[in-house]
């Protein structure tokens, strides 16, 4: 069995102030992804650039202070490289892990901002990680693409939807790529063991969000269809706190660490 963790720290620096790498060495996954890193190799320390545990590979934005991402991983990878595309890999925003048996492709997916401001590069976004996901899946890999999508898919996967139809997050254009990816034969992992609403991995900062749940689910682990057997687990781990979003985490059945 292996675990896959992803989680937008929203500042790796800043987080790590709040137990990130006590939490990284005692979480137990195989692979963590971190999304929102805010930060250039130069500007982290040993701890972060070099964990005890852990293989460590960032991918950060051209922009200081921003976006990036990044994946610690307890076995060396194959093989490590960007999304491909230069309008996309400036701003630090995919990293894609091949190991022996799947390949990760770890994936903070831009914010269409408000009144949709953003909504075409967003869209471009998708497109070009959906047909690099059925590239890889083409040429006999299986994936698992996780990250912060930015996107609630359905009205069960945030506290208000009718409030929130016009908001960045869950424009119709989002939804219905969702609805694309799905239908090319990706799998929500979340949503292979629970149909239920309620369960969220972002919180706005403000209102007391988190205190009172009012949540958007937004950060995703999802496989080829030809994987989905393999998943085994899938989990949202709201007690985990440190970012206004939280890890979320799934588990394979297949070969791990003797």
């Amino acid at each position: 069995m292996q675990t896959v963790i992803s989680w937008n720290v929203n500042g790796v620096r800043a987080v790590q102030k709040k137990g990130f790498c006590e939490w990284l060495e005692g979480c137990g996954a195989d692979v963590v992804c971190i999304q929102e890193t805010k930060a250039m190799p130069e500007q982290l320390n040993e701890a972060l650039l070099a964990p005890p545990s852990y293989h460590a590979n960032y991918l950060s934005a051209e922009r200081k202070g921003y976006s990036g991402v990044a994946v610690f991983s307890r076995e060396e990878p194959l093989s490590i490289e960007p999304l491909g595309t230069p309008e996309f890999d400036c701003e630090g925003r995919t990293v894609i892990v091949e190991f022996p048996h799947y390949t990760v492709l770890n994936c903070y997916f831009p914010n269409s901002q408000a009144e949709g401001a953003r909504i075409d590069y967003k869209i471009a976004f998708c497109d070009a990680v959906l047909e690099k996901c059925d590239e890889l899946c083409a040429d006999g890999r299986d994936i698992v693409l996780c990250g912060d999508y930015n996107i609630a898919h359905k009205a069960i996967d945030l506290k208000n939807p009718k409030n929130n139809e016009k908001n960045p997050g869950y424009l119709p254009e989002e939804r219905a790529w969702m609805d694309t990816f799905i239908g090319a034969g990706y799998v929500d992992t979340f949503r292979m063991f629970c149909d239920d609403p309620g369960h969220y991995s972002w919180w706005s900062y403000r209102f007391k969000a988190r205190e009172r749940d009012i949540g958007w689910r937004i950060d995703y682990h999802c496989v080829n269809e030809r994987f989905r057997p393999a998943v085994k687990s899938a989990a949202i781990l709201k007690e985990i706190m440190g970012s206004d979003h939280c890890p979320v985490t799934v588990t394979l059945d297949v070969p791990g660490r003797e």
